[in-house]
Parts: C-alpha cells; sequence; structure tokens
C-alpha cells in the first residue's frame, strides 16, 4: 500500500467484537487509527439494561490491546434531542419507528463524523457489516451489502449522503462474523467472545413495554377481529406492532365464536379454528387494535406501500423501474417496482410481485439494485382491505430545543 493511500481514521469502538477487528484491521494496513467511545445514553446508565460502563471498559481493554489512543465522547444530547425524542413522537402517533437508522444518520455520520474532523481525521470507520465503493463512470460512492448475507447492515445505512460515505470505511463488511471471530480470538482481544448487541441502538436490551411506558402516554382500549367482537382490552396502542403474535392476552380466544362462552363458561373453540392471533392494525381514531387469525390472513398482507421522507445515497431519485426491495430488516429482497412519483416528491411508492407479510407504518423500505443499497424512505401507507382503513401517514416534527419528557 503506498503512503499516499494512508489516512488518520477515528474508528468508534463500541466495546463489542466488530468494532475491535475494524481498528486492527486499520492499524495493520499502515493506517494511523484513533478510537473513540461513544456515550449516547445515560438516562439509566446503571441499570443491567444499559452497559455504556462495561463497554467503555471493553473498548479501552481493545485499544491498549492494539496499542492506539481512546477517548470518551459523550453524545447523549444529541441522541435524545435528534433520535430519541422522534423514535417517541413515532410510537405515541401508532407507528414502529426504526432509531438504528436515525441514529446512524445523526449519530454515528453526523456527530461523530464532526466530531472525528475536528480531531483531524480523514476517515472515520465503524464494525458495519456494509461496503464503500467509488464507482469512476458517475463518480459516486456507492454502499454495498456486506458479504456476509446473514449480517448485511446497509439496511440500517440507507440514509447515508455522498459526502458521508466519502468519509466512511466498513473494513468488516468484506469479511464473514466467523472470520471477524477467528481474527479476534487470534490476536488476543479480550472481547472477542462477547455476545452481539441485539437492543435498541445504544439503550441496550430490556423489557420493551415497561420501558415505553415511562417515557409516553397511553390508553387501554378494545381489543377487536375483523367483524368488530371484542376479543380483551389492550395496554396502549404505542406498545403493539402489526405482525405481532405473542403479548396479545387473548391467546385462549379461538374463532369463529370468538369472546363467547359456552355453557361450561369457557371461551369457545368452534370449527377447529385454532390459528394464533396477529396485530393487524391500529385504529387511533378508536383506540382499538384490530387482529387477525393466521399468518397469511389477507389484512396482514400488501402489494403495494407508499414511503415518506426519501432519502437517497446518489443525492437524486433512481430511475422508475424494477427493483429489490426491504421492508424490514432481515427480510429477503422482494423483486418490486418502483413508482414515477419518486421523481416529483419527497415520498415514492412502491409495488411488489409478491404481497408482503406485515408492512409496517414507521419502518424503512429500503431500494436495492443487486447488492448496491440506493436509499429508502420512511413506510407512511400500505394498501389495505375493505373494511380496514390505511394508517395515516407520519408527519415529521422538527425538535429545535432539548425535549422535556415526563414519565407517565
Amino acid at each position: 500500500m503506498s503512503s499516499s493511500t494512508l489516512h488518520r481514521v477515528v474508528v468508534g469502538l463500541s466495546g463489542g467484537v466488530d468494532s475491535a477487528v475494524t481498528a486492527y484491521l486499520l492499524k495493520q494496513q499502515g493506517h494511523e487509527v484513533v478510537g473513540i467511545f461513544m456515550k449516547n445514553w445515560e438516562d439509566d446508565d446503571d441499570s443491567e439494561f444499559c452497559s455504556s460502563r462495561q463497554d467503555f471498559l471493553d473498548a479501552a481493554s481493545v485499544a491498549d490491546v492494539l496499542g492506539i489512543e481512546i477517548e470518551h465522547v459523550n453524545f447523549a444530547a444529541d441522541y435524545r434531542d435528534r433520535v430519541f425524542a422522534e423514535f417517541l413522537r413515532e410510537y405515541q402517533a401508532g407507528r414502529t419507528p426504526n432509531p438504528d437508522v436515525l441514529c446512524n444518520a445523526e449519530i454515528k455520520f453526523k456527530a461523530f463524523l464532526d466530531h472525528a474532523m475536528r480531531l483531524g481525521a480523514e476517515k472515520i470507520a465503524t464494525g458495519h457489516y456494509a461496503r464503500v465503493r467509488h464507482n469512476p463512470a458517475t463518480g459516486l460512492h456507492e454502499l454495498l451489502k456486506g458479504l456476509d448475507p446473514s449480517k448485511d447492515q446497509s439496511y440500517f445505512l440507507h440514509r447515508l449522503n455522498q459526502a458521508q460515505l466519502a468519509k466512511t470505511l466498513f473494513p468488516v463488511g468484506e469479511l464473514h462474523k466467523t472470520e471477524v471471530r477467528r481474527i479476534a480470538a487470534e490476536i488476543g482481544l479480550p472481547n472477542a467472545k462477547k455476545k452481539d448487541s441485539t437492543g435498541i441502538c445504544f439503550i441496550g436490551e430490556r423489557p420493551f413495554r415497561e420501558f415505553l411506558n415511562r417515557y409516553i402516554q397511553h390508553a387501554p382500549g378494545r381489543i377487536e377481529d375483523e367483524r368488530g367482537r371484542t376479543l380483551g382490552q389492550h395496554v396502549g396502542l404505542s406498545f403493539y406492532t402489526l405482525g405481532q403474535r405473542q403479548g396479545l392476552g387473548i391467546g385462549g380466544v379461538k374463532d369463529p365464536g370468538a369472546g363467547s362462552k359456552a355453557p361450561s363458561g369457557q371461551p369457545t373453540r368452534g370449527g377447529g379454528d385454532h390459528e394464533p392471533w396477529y396485530v393487524a392494525h391500529k385504529d387511533l381514531q378508536r383506540n382499538v387494535l384490530q387482529v387477525v387469525q393466521g399468518h397469511d390472513h389477507p389484512w396482514l398482507l400488501s402489494h403495494r406501500l407508499q414511503a415518506l421522507d426519501a432519502s437517497w445515497i446518489a443525492g437524486t431519485p433512481p430511475a422508475p423501474g424494477a427493483y429489490a426491495a426491504k421492508t424490514r430488516y432481515r427480510q429477503q429482497d422482494a423483486a418490486c417496482t418502483l413508482g414515477a412519483d419518486a421523481q416529483n416528491a419527497a415520498g415514492f411508492g412502491l409495488a411488489f410481485a409478491d404481497a408482503q407479510w406485515a408492512v409496517t407504518p414507521g419502518q424503512s423500505a429500503v431500494l436495492y439494485d443487486g447488492d448496491v443499497c440506493l436509499g429508502g424512505g420512511v413506510i407512511a401507507q400500505v394498501d389495505a382491505p375493505a373494511g380496514q382503513a390505511p394508517v395515516p401517514a407520519p408527519v415529521k416534527v422538527t425538535v429545535k430545543r432539548r425535549p422535556r419528557i415526563a414519565a407517565t
């Protein structure tokens, strides 16, 4: 590697194995590597669910083994204003947001990137499983899927822009997770066997309903089937998401005759139809949670969606036509058609060849051309069967100051 390709690279060291191996690989390539640990949540940092103190100790241990400097930086105010406040607003409105998408765009590749540039960095790097490629034909930087299909994280990075991608490196995106673990063990990293984090970005793994209950208002209401029969009570629409099967509290109520009682006093089981119940719709006007029975019920299947708040990696929308898309993380790419409306507005429409299951307003619809991630938007509406109204489109609200969020 020629000296002209070497950079001062600031690596986001999270305490996990992926960012640790990222720093190692860059140092092996000859780059000048500096580590930064980002603290982005502090409301209950001493709890069992938010382990930032232990994560920092793990990151510092990695830096010591690798022989690099590490700085502890607090972005908690930025996270609360730019990510968490929006996260709460979306839940309060009955949608299901994806905080990792916003966290990447606003914290890891904005607040962190800006801080790294002030430290004299030429590049930043993280442990994401994705790749960046410069296309000489177009002069653009492209975001590609990670080579490990089971770990690809391009879905969460689809809001990155050209300026951000031009300064970003994703070394482990070229590897499979098993190889990352092997390298970590081989060089004696203290976190080589550390469990991957799967909780909310920077907030950690915790009982989600209990956590959300501290921040948003909620009102109990009826749970109804598609025929309007009452099956039970929900604890607040914000606590449910489309396609949810567990935690509905109606497992013993079966259709047909749901909610009625046999002479013995037990729920009727008629017809032998004992399929599980799934959340299919939130009726915000009536404060009713609508559920249906069976994984493939028509109310859970959609051929079309409309997305808002579009963000395209190239800076301009792709041409209308045939692509693939994901409407949730870990979903297989689904063949779709991008409508011409993407050229004229901040949103876009997608039509799928095969019906998609539990397409959820608030989640991201992300578009792909092969391995290239083109960008995406926030799902606002999906086509709905007769008798079911589409979920209202989200209204974006700009937070101009730190929100005062009171527990309920």
